[in-house]
């Protein structure tokens, strides 16, 4: 999952680059995790993430003596992380079912085009102006997904879904005067009611795995499991906003869709192409051109935390 978080002044920059590199390590191995929690759907998977990571993030609050504080969020906050916990959870839904039916590469592709998209929200939606060289690797990602969806003889569905969700989840986060904790628990506590009516609905219909004669300790300590291993990266990367440069973090961001590709090729063996790799080869390199340009003119590079 997800956030965004404005940086003040760098500090421990050493202890910075270590949360940062486990928080994108961890989303970057996902893939093979989600296929353990098998032969549950990805619709319970998704309605236990929701469930296990609010009840860690309420116990970290409870025991962080911070609940009060989310008393003291304004409407306009709460309603624009109850949006954004919606919008997280789609990401996470869509992110779930394309690794859990083979299509890791696409997902991968969802993030790398997430910078690139996230700037055109920004144009369409905040009237901002780009220069010549980011209307260059616009136009590149542009292309790039028209080649793509060629190859797949389909838009490419699932990267634009994971894009588009976490860039209104970001956008939505921006400027958003909340702890990460009382973000996350915002959002946690907008969908968690859904997510369990989900749950007891399996259940009825005798599809729900953590009851019956597919439910067995070890599988549901994984489904337990979703709770921590969501929230457990989101702290390292909280962690990491605070004491690393922006363009430092806008570099990060990319180990995790990296990792995904490499997964996907290399240890899932799913199917490439010589069309899908030109694709990618042009998102890599509208986005070179972003890194370069952010650096030359010491711009914000986008962060994202990962599905």
């Amino acid at each position: 999952m997800l956030q965004q978080k404005s940086l003040g002044r760098p500090r421990n920059s050493g202890g910075g680059l270590t949360y940062g590199l486990s928080a994108y390590l961890l989303w970057g191995v996902f893939p093979l995790y989600w296929p353990l929690l098998e032969p549950a759907n990805p619709l319970e998977i998704l309605a236990c993430r929701i469930v296990c990571c609010f009840v860690v993030i309420a116990v970290l609050l409870a025991v962080r003596h911070q609940l009060n504080g989310i008393r003291k969020l304004d409407r306009g906050t709460v309603l624009r992380l109850c949006i954004a916990g919606i919008a997280v959870a789609l990401n996470w839904g869509v992110y779930i079912w394309g690794v859990n039916n083979g299509h890791v590469i696409e997902t991968s592709l969802g993030y790398f085009i997430n910078p690139l998209l996230t700037i055109g929200l920004g144009v369409v939606i905040l009237h901002e102006r780009l220069r010549a060289v980011q209307w260059a690797a616009v136009g590149l990602g542009i292309v790039a997904v028209t080649v793509l969806s060629f190859d797949y003889g389909r838009p490419p569905w699932i990267a634009l879904a994971l894009a588009v969700s976490f860039g209104t989840y970001g956008f939505l986060k921006k400027g958003v005067r909340a702890t990460p904790l009382e973000g996350l628990f915002i959002e946690g506590a907008v969908t968690s009611g859904p997510a369990l009516v989900v749950l007891a609905l399996l259940a009825l219909a005798g599809q729900a795995t953590f009851v019956g004669h597919a439910a067995n300790p070890g599988h549901l300590l994984l489904l337990i499991s979703t709770g921590p291993v969501t929230a457990l990266p989101l702290l390292f990367f909280a962690g990491a906003a605070t004491r690393l440069p922006l363009s430092m973090m806008g570099l990060l961001q990319y180990v995790t869709p990296v990792m995904q590709f490499a997964i996907g090729t290399l240890i899932l063996h799913e199917s490439t192409s010589f069309a899908l790799l030109c694709g990618f080869a042009l998102v890599w390199i509208a986005l070179a051109i972003l890194g370069l340009d952010g650096f030359r003119h010491r711009g914000q590079v986008p962060t994202v935390a990962a599905a």
